[in-house]
């Protein structure tokens, strides 16, 4: 019987697509990439003196890479051969990507196959698609192979001629990085901003109008009421947050127009005459309200998405995402395309039909165009599995968590993406109060301004279309206070009716103070939009990215926001003055772009490669760096003609000390040491900065404030009357700490004697020595400390930290009370409860504990659970009592043993006990849930392990020709 081999990227695909394929197919893995360029260590003693010895490339003959198979997939190789010999066809079937392209070429050189060689493509994992693509297979794409090659031996290049600069100038370990270091740069910048603004006040005035005059009615008048925002004053606008610059000045566009900038003073003036005005409507305008669904999700959107909505970075989004893909549920999740197949369009407007009726469906279907100008349009977005969509209730019982979640936020943008327009409309009243100051006083007594302009707008949703299903979430704003701001959020907001010239009661009106905020700082969500938009990276690469930067140290997690450490302000700042072009956004989205046109075919590698490396010389080159306008265009122009080489070859000397110091003023400077940050003033004195203070939380003031509590740094409190040791508190980079000072111990003439032998141990035994010497008590303040203020009483308590509260009569461990990183806690055995309150470490007692430990245990920052929603009485069958509670996914009942979900036809708050006791009943008959199993395969497939799958892209194109990579090329 004839055996046809199909090698797959990853092991989880293997049952399914054996299983779509047939007993005839022999399904393997190769567990993502099989070999990849050597650590220049890693080669050959014989090479490591020759052209590959830099970059395991050689940059003299055509940047001819040298590959060796990965240590540790030299046993999948070995089984792919032996499955090898008993195939008369080999299918490649990786990834539809660059990636995926270049592995399939990898497996080809390695294997070495004598039979015919088939790629096989596809972008989700049914019996249709695996069927369709075993139809229509093609054969290897050699340009997408190219542009992957080439975009490996671009990383490794300026990796390896940039990193070591960092490494002798900053610190070592860093590195640097086409795109991590490009967007590094984004979040420093936005630091920068952040760091030099400034703050401005203002103030505004809202009042409320009703259509109702008489004041007998109160009911009438405050349900025909709304609320207006001051606008404009004797026609000149009021001045709002958007009006002033960074400096805390009015923009000059605000200048000329004579905007009115509203203090405290004025603004209580005019809100007081508003009061006692006659107010009167003198415009109503009314337009059509439409909105149309997004676009279904591209690699980047899923990730923005995700991190908006469910909290998910594009790390964990691109792991869960891979798992739905290999296990059929959604298609292929890198893309960055936003077309769905004729297929796709018919599954959701026929689900859309069925779920929520035929007027939700438009007359035509929807086509979205990709804004990247290097989409591949030949895949489809990200949307769920198959020819008919499963919804994510029939997914349940198969997903859960993560999963679940990131299935129906797909299911529903897509199902969304092919709903009607959401329809209504807007009103915006203009109201018009005239001004006059109190009777009996002086017209200069009250508001200097005569007329008062007010607007109100409120929008009404009449056909709610594709927000029945879905809306998308929106990032942060930095105008939140503005009205345009205000507008946005006013949907579903119903004015009165009126009338130009009607008259209005003015109810209320309250003058409020605002000040100018910072640009926001990135979020991972908002990073990946920031450079999908300048088309630096693909969408592969957004999660690494990620990743990279915060595994690197170069920026903290706080909240969702990115702040950069000072580190990465180093990094920047060399990056800036001396690589200027490698971290110039529009050159490295002309990078970006130049491996499109290598995967399309329309560019040489090898030509590429050799002017981005050697540089394009010659007088043109020369001239355009000359003729070139701005420094980084300068430098980029630079590049272009000398080369990356002659960059690095013509550096000069950098000033480490310069780049490492960041001026905060009066002649305080910060310096990025080898142990962290510190300050240092024009006198020599230092202080450290606490790693949770933010760059832009770093004034002169809190400079001050650092060198202040520096002086306390060392403080002896006192001597432990237990030990004898002496007591001193100190001032850390993680904050201030009390410790002990144990005594140097006394050096015998025997310990004399081997202080030579000691000198030439080897380093691991130096480290062991140094482990093995005894180790001071330490213990971090508590917050309602001061390190200038903290006595030898409270350092002693907090070295005598964990306290035993007392043992567990059940279990008979013991019950701690102890300060942590996350604050105070309590613990038993490998349970922990959190304290509300840091002096409860030192009073709880043993009951209280007890009683806390009772308690379910909750997530940090997780609310107290909620009671139930209602109170059924008890079932009969369980004897029980049976409630309605509000849980993640909508209300259910529960008698504390068995949950079942309200079905959508019922309502939570008129449902029947009865039927609540028979919906139990229900479940418990069908008994629990059975647990998802995986079977083994066969003994011969059992050998796949690991799975790295990557990207998606393809094209057509003839056989590649290897002559000179095979002779470069390692395969044992």
């Amino acid at each position: 019987m004839s055996t046809k081999l199909v090698i797959v990227e990853s092991p989880n695909k293997v049952r399914s697509i054996a299983g779509y394929l047939g007993p005839e197919f022999d399904v393997e893995a190769s567990v993502g990439h099989i070999r990849d360029l050597p650590q220049p260590s890693e080669l050959p003693a014989t090479m490591k003196k020759g052209p590959y010895g830099k970059f395991a490339v050689d940059v003299e003959d055509a940047f001819t890479p040298y590959y060796v198979v990965n240590p540790d997939k030299k046993k999948t190789v070995a089984q792919l051969k032996k499955a090898l010999k008993e195939a008369d066809e080999l299918y490649l079937a990786t990834d539809d990507d660059r990636e995926g392209e270049a592995i399939a070429w990898h497996l080809q050189q390695v294997l070495k196959p004598k039979v015919p060689v088939r790629r096989m493509v596809f972008t989700e994992i049914t019996r249709e698609a695996v069927t369709r693509a075993l139809d229509n297979t093609r054969e290897l794409d050699i340009h997408l192979v190219d542009a992957q090659e080439t975009r490996r031996i671009l990383d490794r290049l300026v990796g390896y001629e940039v990193s070591p600069v960092l490494w002798r100038k900053v610190r070592a370990g860093l590195s640097a990085g086409r795109v991590q270091s490009v967007a590094t740069r984004l979040v420093v910048e936005r630091e920068r901003e952040r760091m030099a603004f400034r703050s401005a006040s203002y103030w505004g005035v809202e009042a409320t109008f009703s259509t109702v005059l008489s004041p007998v009615d109160v009911t009438a008048r405050q349900e025909d009421s709304f609320t207006a925002r001051l606008v404009t004053l004797d026609g000149r606008r009021v001045a709002t947050g958007r009006d002033f610059n960074d400096d805390g000045q009015l923009r000059p566009a605000a200048l000329k127009a004579s905007a009115v900038h509203l203090h405290q003073v004025g603004a209580t003036a005019v809100a007081e005459a508003i009061g006692r005005g006659e107010p009167r409507v003198v415009g109503v305008e009314d337009k059509p309200y439409k909105r149309r669904p997004a676009a279904p999700f591209t690699t980047s959107t899923l990730q923005q998405e995700a991190s908006r909505k469910l909290r998910m970075n594009p790390r964990e989004t691109m792991r869960v995402a891979q798992g739905l893909y290999e296990n059929g549920f959604i298609t292929y999740m890198r893309t960055d395309s936003t077309v769905l197949s004729g297929q796709a369009v018919a599954a959701a407007r026929s689900q859309v039909a069925e779920l929520y009726g035929a007027e939700y469906v438009p007359e035509r279907p929807r086509v979205y165009a990709s804004k990247s100008k290097g989409a591949q349009e030949a895949h489809e977005a990200i949307r769920p599995a198959g020819d008919h969509f499963r919804t994510p209730a029939q997914v349940s019982g198969k997903l859960s968590g993560a999963q679940f979640r990131l299935y129906e936020l797909i299911w529903k943008r897509t199902v969304a993406s092919q709903m009607a327009d959401a329809v209504g409309s807007t009103a915006t009243v203009t109201v018009e109060v005239p001004l006059t100051p109190v009777a009996g006083e002086s017209r200069d007594s009250g508001p200097t301004f005569s007329t008062a302009g007010l607007t109100a707008s409120g929008t009404v949703i009449t056909f709610r279309g594709f927000l029945a299903a879905y809306e998308e979430g929106r990032d942060a704003e930095r105008y939140q206070d503005d009205a345009g701001a205000a507008a946005k959020d006013s949907k579903d907001v119903r004015l009165p009716a009126m009338i130009s010239g009607q008259e209005l009661a003015a109810l209320d009106a309250e003058a409020s103070g605002h000040e100018t905020t910072p640009p926001p700082r990135y979020t991972e969500a908002s990073l990946v939009k920031a450079l999908e938009e300048r088309e630096i990276g693909r969408p592969s690469t957004y999660a690494a990215t990620m990743s990279t930067i915060s595994d690197r140290g170069y920026v903290d997690h706080r909240g969702q926001a990115l702040v950069p450490t000072w580190l990465a302000f180093a990094v920047t700042r060399l990056l800036e003055e001396n690589f200027a072009e490698l971290v110039d956004y529009d050159f490295t989205a002309s990078m970006e772009r130049d491996l499109d046109r290598i995967a399309a075919g329309e560019e040489d590698r090898v030509a590429w490669l050799r002017r981005f490396y050697n540089g394009q010389g010659g007088a043109g080159a020369e001239q355009a760096a000359q003729d070139a306008s701005g420094e980084l265009e300068a430098a980029a122009a630079a590049l272009r003609a000398q080369g990356l080489k002659g960059l690095v070859d013509n550096l000069g000397e950098i000033d480490a000390r310069a780049v490492n110091s960041i001026e905060i003023g009066e002649g305080i400077t910060l310096r990025v040491g080898r142990y962290g940050p510190y300050l240092e003033d024009a006198e020599g004195k230092r202080a450290n900065v606490p790693a949770d203070l933010a760059p832009d939380e770093l004034t002169v003031d809190k400079a001050r404030e650092l060198f202040t509590r520096a002086a306390d740094d060392g403080r002896e409190l006192g001597v432990d009357p237990v030990s004898g040791h002496v007591i001193i508190a100190k001032d850390g980079r993680y904050g201030p700490y009390v410790t002990e000072v144990l005594p140097e111990p006394e050096e015998t003439a025997e310990a004399e004697a081997t202080k030579t032998a000691k000198t030439a141990k080897s380093a691991k035994a130096k480290k062991t020595a140094k482990a093995a010497k005894p180790k001071p008590r330490t213990a971090s303040l508590l917050r309602s400390m001061d390190l200038s203020t903290v006595t030898l009483e409270q350092a002693l308590d907090l070295l005598s930290l964990p306290r035993v509260v007392g043992q567990d009569p059940e279990s008979g461990e013991d019950i701690t009370a102890q300060n942590g990183r996350y604050g105070p806690y309590l613990k038993k055995g490998t349970d922990s409860r959190s304290l509300e309150t840091e002096e409860q470490i030192f009073t709880v007692t043993l009951e209280q504990a007890l009683e806390i430990f009772a308690q379910p245990k909750r997530r940090r920052g997780q609310a107290a659970a909620r009671g139930p929603l209602r109170e059924l009485g008890q079932d009969p069958a369980t004897e029980k009592p049976v409630v309605i509670k509000d849980g993640r996914f909508g209300p259910y009942i529960t008698d504390g043993q068995t949950n079942v979900t309200v079905p959508r036809s019922e309502d939570p708050a008129t449902i029947s006990a009865e039927r609540a006791f028979e919906l139990l009943a229900d479940k418990r008959a069908k008994g629990p849930a059975k647990k998802r199993t995986t079977k083994k395969t066969t003994a011969k497939k059992a050998t796949t392990k690991k799975a790295t799958t990557k990207k998606a892209a393809a094209k057509k194109t003839t056989a590649k020709t290897t002559s000179s990579k095979a002779a470069a090329s390692k395969e044992d």
